[in-house]
């Protein structure tokens, strides 16, 4: 039965496979032809995937305790695809002040935390100031946390805003506590695309420019891609070829992590006509193909399970993938356009979900960095969820 599979897979699709494994460079062609593999071509793909994963790091499966802070929903960039950004006059419009943002940060130490990721709307009358105030205030009462913060995006709109040099702007934000940038505002890295999704928005051009200049200064960032939506296989193989060649020179990403788009709450889809969003297929395959085409420049591919849900990212986690992402403990972005899987996974559920798969649960830090390995799950630390429990099945004490 196995051998009929293998009878089955195109002659091109196993060449490319038998390369990848063997250690040679997949083209942007490979990549576009394997985006569309279907039937026994999938299954060796997905095969293929999960093995090149196993030899590139093995079978831990990695998390991140960390919190996310919104700190503003007001945004005049008009994204189609958002359904977060608010005008100031709207009802539901906020800016959190000082005071809310520490508690928030206050409230992750207490969880655990050892990331502080900060992102939000362009505001029109916050600045580069804002920015650094808001990352220097945190991390001086929070010295212990990493803070991953500022999208390019936004570094744009501040850097603009400052009058200074890109490479002296992004070292001013180290300055004030930033250590890395979250590799968001990516999209699909053409301009065409881009055009018709956001056109106000920062081009190809700029995008790459910010984040090679944040890795020149030391500034490592995260890739990313968003798809389901206009997009054809041809973009998305493109794009993740031009963040390959990006880390061949600076080596500043850590990780690549597929965003499957959220249609249901945005113009872009309701107006526009987009496509309702990936399938499952879809979502495995891009994983699967950016663990075989980034190798060996990434290593780290992550699972958004705030797109794909727990049980699909376990899936995915056998075809490719290799970290579960983080414990968020507040999404907005992904919620407000309609994702439907939560905004928080504590700690001891990733470690439940990676052990039902069989594989090792591994705490690490935003550079992925191991900070606990959990071999034994005896062993596992105490959670909130298991004093609960336990509170709540004492006898009732009844007082007369």
């Amino acid at each position: 039965m196995f051998q009929s599979m293998l009878d089955d897979v195109d002659s091109r699709v196993a060449a490319i496979l038998d390369g990848a494994l063997e250690g040679r460079e997949m083209s942007v062609d490979d990549a576009e032809l394997l985006l569309a593999a279907d039937g026994a071509d999938r299954h060796a793909l997905f095969w293929a995937a999960d093995k090149a994963r196993q030899e590139d790091v093995g079978d831990d499966v990695s998390y991140v305790v960390c919190r996310n802070v919104n700190f503003t929903n007001i945004c005049y960039v008009g994204c189609s695809f958002c359904g977060f950004s608010r005008h100031k006059h709207q009802s539901d419009a906020y800016v959190q002040d000082m005071e809310t943002v520490l508690e928030k940060c206050a409230e992750a130490v207490e969880r655990g935390a050892s990331e502080i990721c900060i992102q939000g709307g362009i505001h029109p009358q916050k600045d580069h100031q804002h920015y650094y105030e808001l990352a220097s205030t945190i991390k001086g009462a929070f010295p212990q946390l990493h803070l991953h913060a500022y999208s390019p995006e936004e570094i744009d709109w501040g850097h603009r805003k400052s009058g200074m040099e890109l490479a002296d702007y992004l070292a001013w934000m180290v300055e004030a506590g930033v250590s890395s940038l979250p590799g968001t505002a990516a999209e699909i890295l053409d301009d065409e695309i881009r055009d018709i999704l956001s056109p106000r928005k920062l081009k190809t051009a700029r995008w790459v420019e910010i984040i090679k200049t944040a890795h020149s200064v030391g500034l490592p960032t995260s890739s990313t891609v968003m798809y389901g939506h206009i997009e054809s296989p041809r973009h998305v193989a493109a794009h993740m070829g031009l963040i390959r060649d990006i880390q061949k020179e600076t080596d500043g990403f850590t990780e690549f992590v597929p965003l499957g788009y959220i249609h249901e709450r945005n113009e872009l889809y309701n107006v526009l006509g987009s496509r309702p969003g990936s399938t499952a297929t879809e979502d495995l395959r891009i994983i699967a193909v950016a663990r075989l085409f980034m190798r060996p420049w990434i290593t780290n591919i992550q699972v958004s399970w705030v797109k794909m849900g727990h049980k699909l990212g376990q899936v995915a986690l056998g075809v490719g993938a290799n970290d579960f992402g983080g414990t968020l403990m507040e999404e907005s972005i992904s919620r407000e356009s309609g994702s439907n899987f939560g905004e928080n996974t504590d700690p001891e559920d990733f470690r439940r979900l990676i052990r039902e798969i069989g594989r090792v649960p591994v705490e690490r830090n935003t550079l992925y960095g191991s900070i606990r390995r959990f071999d034994d799950p005896a062993l596992d630390p105490p959670s909130a969820k298991t004093a609960d429990l336990e509170e709540a099945s004492l006898p009732l004490q009844v007082v007369s």
